[in-house]
């Protein structure tokens, strides 16, 4: 796939308007970006694009509002985005339309003009014509270089791509890179580390992937689904029952002995930071008591398998990780990836959030901006946002 995408090296932007899809969704706290992970991968292809380009627009969208919702107005990543970058950010005053097009016609060359949250708009989650017109009445050419919204068939992403010359910017370029990798060369032994809260979330790339991987690790909330159809007692823990049936004929497949479940579990007497544990088997979970983690054994298990991998993919965590009494299983875990001598991958906004928290970005081959992108990827999904990248004609407006 990787090698059929243009990128920034195919064409030349002097002079030229560049509309910049990028993922600026962040985390707010008291009205200032909490977490500016989005935006620092970002910062490659805007600060490149504002080097080679007249202008500059940036594209985002923030949260899910229903219309406009001033809590989740673009200012304080406009805020961010300067200080990280150094450029003068300027703030449109909406989205779209005569006011946005004055704004970057009046904005001075090697400016960059940010949009307002494209989810005020709309049309903006069901590909609206006329908003994805706005967006290319903005721009001579387009860069799409939001990974984490590619799986969705958006205006400021699909719509747009389809009315301006358009290419991949490289965060986009170097996930599709890392995830092409993935699923077409990796190295083995190849370890699929599966967490979370739902295994009905990821059941699509557990199938796509169980056949081709060596083993397949699962912790986190969605282990008691399959502890449970695997006969275990799993007390009050985390179950889909609707999910109970299909995981069963999984976990008796052909592949199924591939899939590796946790032998001991942090269980608690309540879902609370202060409530009672222990460690336990984990065919002894009491009545009454749910598992939050994955216990010791399972965690040296497991990471063992990692340090082992040549190839590495991790998504979610092993356990209720913002609480300290149940964060070893991912701390364990996230240390054996980092430990690797092999390919790694983290995608996911957990798994990354604890990565970051423990400061192994730089031992990590790639950390992945787009959780369910990268999810939809592993599972086989064409990605809309890199197909309509991939339907232009490389020819058209690139030099």
């Amino acid at each position: 796939m990787a090698e059929h995408l243009a990128t920034l090296d195919d064409v030349d932007l002097a002079g030229l308007t560049v509309l910049i899809r990028s993922d600026l969704n962040v985390p707010l706290s008291n009205g200032e970006v909490a977490d500016d992970f989005r935006i620092v991968t970002s910062l490659p292809t805007i600060a490149e694009v504002h080097r080679r380009a007249e202008r500059v627009v940036v594209a985002s969208h923030l949260g899910r509002p229903g219309g406009y919702d001033e809590s989740l107005s673009l200012a304080p990543v406009a805020t961010r985005l300067a200080e990280l970058s150094g450029l003068d950010v300027v703030l449109a005053p909406g989205v779209v339309g005569p006011e946005v097009e004055a704004a970057v016609a009046e904005a001075e060359a090697g400016s960059v003009v940010l949009l307002e949250n494209t989810r005020f708009e709309a049309g903006e989650t069901t590909n609206d014509p006329n908003l994805a017109s706005g967006f290319a009445a903005l721009a001579d050419f387009f860069v799409n270089d939001a990974f984490g919204t590619a799986h969705r068939t958006h205006a400021s992403n699909v719509g747009v791509a389809e009315r301006l010359p358009a290419v991949a910017g490289r965060l986009m370029e170097s996930e599709i890179i890392a995830f092409d990798r993935l699923l077409t060369s990796r190295e083995r032994p190849y370890v699929v580390v599966m967490g979370g809260a739902k295994v009905s979330d990821k059941l699509k790339v557990i199938e796509n992937l169980l056949p081709d991987v060596d083993l397949m690790l699962i912790g986190g909330g969605m282990c008691f689904t399959l502890l449970k159809a695997a006969g275990f007692r799993i007390g009050n823990s985390l179950v889909e029952e609707d999910m109970v049936p299909v995981v069963e004929r999984l976990l008796e497949s052909h592949h199924g002995e591939k899939i590796v479940l946790p032998v001991d579990i942090v269980e608690s007497d309540a879902f609370s930071r202060t409530a009672n544990t222990q460690i336990v088997d984990v065919n002894a979970i009491d009545d009454g008591w749910m598992g939050l983690d994955i216990g010791p054994r399972s965690t040296e298990r497991f990471a063992g398998a990692v340090r082992e991998a040549a190839s590495v993919f991790w998504n979610g965590p092993m356990g209720v990780f913002e609480w300290e009494p149940f964060r070893a299983g991912t701390e364990g875990i996230a240390a054996a990836i980092a430990e690797s001598t092999g390919y790694t991958v983290v995608g996911g906004g957990d798994s990354v959030a604890a990565i970051r928290m423990l400061g192994l970005e730089s031992t990590i081959s790639h950390v992945s901006s787009g959780g369910g992108a990268g999810l939809a990827m592993l599972g086989g999904a064409v990605l809309p946002g890199v197909a309509a990248l991939m339907a232009k004609d490389h020819n058209e407006g690139i030099t």
